[in-house]
């Protein structure tokens, strides 16, 4: 199982979506509220490449990018590849 970390705020309706698609491909992750929060705040922005907004996705400590980037994935193909699920 793949490892999944999304850094997310609170009402962002992007995070909701990312987390939809996540969670329909039956896959656990770990969410990390940056709302409030500068400190994991501040490590999202380095680990996202100075990426600022939210969600940031993370699968198997690989950046992904965020909501449009996830949803890329999935047109794609690749993210059943990414995380292991086989559509």
């Amino acid at each position: 199982m793949p490892t999944i970390e999304i850094y997310t705020s609170p009402l962002c309706g992007y995070c909701s979506r990312a987390k939809k698609l996540l969670s329909g491909k039956g896959v656990e992750f770990t969410e990390i509220n940056v709302l409030g929060d500068a400190e994991m705040r501040d490590e999202m922005v380095k680990r996202a490449g100075g990426g600022r907004k939210v969600p940031q996705i993370f699968i198997n400590g690989e950046h992904i990018g965020g909501s449009e980037e996830l949803a890329a994935l999935e047109n794609s193909g690749r993210l059943d590849e990414l995380l292991g699920t086989g559509g």
